[in-house]
């Protein structure tokens, strides 16, 4: 038999987290746990419940998603959280995912997807929208510092005379 995922819903919004619970509870494997209503309510919710996957909105009372994945997350080191929001903003993404969030999706995202994307995150795995992808992709490529690696660890610079060689 395979396990149940539990689920947390943190969102200001009752009609958001009661049209996700009543989809979410559908889908085989996913069981909510329990709902929050901003970031302090989440932190709380997730000490009681001990959910695998917190599906965090970003903008909400009290204590923002991005707070509250931090508290959470400096606290339980199994528990995932997946970001997901109405905002689309670089500043956003990488604040998850400095906080640890495994996962940044868009509301807009299609039912079946979300549903795979909270047992990717459950499972150990991350992901970002297709359309935050290429932006942290440009970002990190952006980043000065490049650093090889070998077998022992960073490389050290060549010297003047090993470049000409």
């Amino acid at each position: 038999m395979s396990r149940v995922t539990r689920v947390l819903l943190a969102d200001d919004q009752p009609l958001v987290r009661e049209g996700f619970r009543v989809v979410l509870s559908r889908a085989a494997g996913l069981e909510i746990v329990a709902e929050a209503a901003d970031g302090a309510q989440a932190v709380d919710a997730a000490q009681r419940f001990n959910p695998d996957v917190i599906v965090m909105d970003i903008r909400m009372p009290i204590m923002d998603g991005l707070a509250a994945t931090e508290r959470i997350l400096a606290d339980n080191d199994h528990v995932r959280v997946l970001v997901l929001t109405t905002f689309d903003l670089d500043e956003y993404v990488f604040r998850a995912l400095r906080a640890g969030a495994s996962g940044f999706l868009l509301k807009d995202t299609p039912l079946d997807e979300l549903v795979l994307a909270i047992r990717l995150v459950a499972a150990g795995d991350g992901l970002l929208a297709p359309s935050v992808t290429r932006r942290v992709i440009e970002e990190f490529a952006r980043r000065p510092g490049h650093v090889s690696y070998g077998p022992g660890g960073p490389l050290p610079e060549l010297t003047g005379r090993e470049r000409r060689c």
